[in-house]
């Protein structure tokens, strides 16, 4: 079973095709600058690459061209595009429409209402989406969404200290997020260690960051709340923020309620704080160079994570393994020790020579350590890529 997993910007689309259930990857590729004269594409197949420049028009279009290289003649991998039996997507947030469904009138439907909970997501997968059921309807499109994994939070770590009918009539609570993210690094976890009832803190550290609390592969607690600007900072999202400033910044600086919501979505996090990048490599190397603000930056990052790490080993009861994984987890060696430091009365100890040489699959912590602690890549397009067939084949 061939399965396209789908990963959409606002101007690109980037694509893997998998092979199921053999999981292996058979292609990769992506289109940037959609919808400007010079789109640039590209796609890699059997370590071949191919690349050019030409208009794309949208994502209707960038997905055709896709198709039209996959089953190229010469150097493609598929004989037809029929092989292709759907295209999954690793969607955020449609409310109760949570878990693996087929993409439809009323989630698409959902997906536009709530485009002002995920402004940097709903609305684009929605338009796209909308744009490939006209363009392939004979392709099954499958969203899975990125709330699934959590729905198995209790409510005592869902619900929001507000009136219980927020939640039942308006959805109004902690549904948690990067969810294809979590549920591999549960599962990849229990294959690294032969165990399936590990309490685990799986850290997501990238773009956008949460951490999950979970037992026995069971998402019990997720940093992210009700959108994903909450929890930890994001690179340039606000993070946890109370609500009861916002009447105070509309006094003082006449702006409106919309203005500031899109200022707290776009122009927050990392990015304001170090005041130079939201981008954590650019902050390490400028605080390297005595930028203060770029180490306050950093500092208050690795705080949070430290904050939130401790209240997942409180749901936990203590944890058999911390993993570090996304751009930032995988590659931030400072972030790393930073959330480490001084963790020896939670059972956690560093091998600092591991955390400076880690690439890849990893293990980080040192011999005394009680807690494991590792580094793992994520694999959000493979979960995504599961789902999807299991869904197709009615499983």
């Amino acid at each position: 079973m061939k399965i396209l997993v789908a990963n959409l910007g606002s101007t690109s689309f980037k694509y893997r095709l998998f092979d199921l259930p053999a999981e292996q990857q058979l292609a990769r590729g992506g289109i940037e600058r959609i919808g400007q004269p010079h789109s640039a594409c590209f796609v890699e197949i059997g370590g071949r690459r191919q690349e050019e420049t030409r208009p794309v028009s949208d994502h209707a279009a960038a997905v055709r061209i896709c198709l039209d290289h996959l089953a190229h003649p010469d150097w493609g991998c598929l004989k037809s595009v029929s092989e292709v039996e759907a295209i999954g997507f690793k969607a955020v947030f449609a409310g109760n429409l949570s878990g693996v469904r087929r993409v439809d009138a009323a989630l698409l439907e959902k997906l536009e209402a709530l485009a002002d909970i995920a402004p940097a997501h709903n609305p684009m997968y929605a338009k796209a989406m909308r744009q490939l059921q006209s363009a392939f309807p004979e392709i099954p499109l499958v969203a899975a969404l990125e709330t699934g994994f959590h729905e198995t939070i209790p409510l005592e770590n869902r619900c929001y200290a507000v009136p219980l009918e927020w939640k039942d009539q308006f959805e109004v609570c902690r549904w948690g997020f990067h969810g294809a993210s979590h549920r591999y690094l549960a599962g990849r976890m229990a294959q690294l260690l032969g165990r399936n009832d590990l309490r685990l803190v799986t850290c997501h550290l990238g773009g956008s960051n949460s951490l999950s609390a979970i037992r026995g592969g069971v998402s019990l607690a997720n940093s992210l709340g009700m959108s994903p600007q909450s929890g930890l900072p994001h690179n340039n999202r606000v993070g946890d923020f109370d609500p009861f400033a916002l009447p105070v910044l509309m006094r003082a600086t006449g702006k409106t309620l919309e203005q500031l919501l899109h200022e707290l979505a776009t122009c927050s996090g990392l990015l304001v704080v170090g005041g130079l990048s939201g981008d954590v490599r650019d902050l390490e190397q400028a605080a390297a160079e005595g930028h203060t603000r770029a180490r306050l930056a950093l500092d208050l990052f690795i705080a949070s994570i430290r904050q939130y790490l401790g209240a997942s080993l409180a749901v936990l009861g203590g944890a058999d393994a911390i993993v570090f994984s996304g751009g930032i987890g995988e590659n931030s060696r400072l972030v790393r020790e930073g959330v480490c430091r001084h963790m020896e009365w939670a059972g956690l100890v560093l091998d600092t020579a591991a955390n400076q040489t880690a690439r890849g699959e990893a293990k980080i912590s040192a011999a005394a350590s009680q807690t494991e602690i590792w580094v793992v890549p994520t694999n959000e397009e493979i979960v995504v890529a599961r789902q999807a067939a299991e869904l197709v084949r009615g499983t």
